[in-house]
């Protein structure tokens, strides 16, 4: 098992008392695929590649068309792999960590960014599932708490440009990721309940049981 120095990896040192529930990164695929637009790229291209080809055969003759067709796709491969090489760059580079109050999000290729989100900043939490097991949870900010869309992506729910949503993109088990944060945000806000309601009081919400529901609302603080 690879170990991780969470204390370099981390704005700050985790304060008492806080514990890492859990870390990961985006898989690498996965974030070529949904934030960089792979397949998108790649089915222009393919379509690109038809129409040179017919178009220079008609025109030109078979050889011509067989020319263009392969300058149109060596240009769609190289566009592609360039689109990879950034996926997996972005991906090897990012840390998504999870703690008992926090969630810490490192990014940036060259020059590393943290975004260090307490809970109290957590409005809300959503999951959405894709087809090959990974899935993003978009964590919606408070009022007032505004980070810029540019300073995020491709760590961002996509399109969410007016109020931007810090996003972990892309994670294996996005469901039990979500569960896992879900808790933690109805534990903190439970333990905060029972600080400030009077002792005779029972304000303490259980939650054994927390539903991730893909596309809607995890949890919130």
């Amino acid at each position: 098992m690879k170990v991780i120095n969470f204390e370099k990896l981390l704005p700050a040192d985790i304060p008492p008392g806080e514990r890492i529930l859990w870390h990961g990164r985006p898989e690498w695929v996965s974030l070529a695929r949904r934030a960089f637009r792979a397949d998108f790229v790649a089915a222009w291209f393919a379509a690109a590649t038809v129409w040179n080809f017919g178009a220079a055969a008609i025109d030109a003759g078979w050889s011509e068309a067989a020319l263009s067709g392969a300058k149109t796709a060596g240009s769609g491969a190289l566009a592609l792999g360039l689109l990879l090489l950034l996926a997996w760059l972005s991906a090897r580079t990012s840390l998504y960590v999870v703690t008992s109050r926090r969630v810490v999000m490192k990014v940036g290729i060259a020059l590393p960014i943290f975004f260090n989100l307490p809970f109290a900043r957590i409005q809300s939490a959503s999951l959405r599932s894709y087809s090959d097991a990974t899935g993003d949870i978009p964590l919606a900010l408070g009022p007032g708490q505004r980070i810029a869309y540019l300073h995020l992506w491709p760590h961002a729910r996509p399109f969410r440009f007016s109020h931007p949503q810090p996003a972990l993109r892309c994670i294996g088990n996005a469901g039990e990721v979500a569960d896992i944060l879900a808790r933690a945000l109805i534990a903190l806000a439970n333990e905060q309940r029972a600080r400030n309601a009077p002792a005779t009081r029972e304000t303490i919400v259980r939650p054994e049981k927390v539903p991730a529901y893909p596309g809607g609302a995890v949890a919130a603080a």
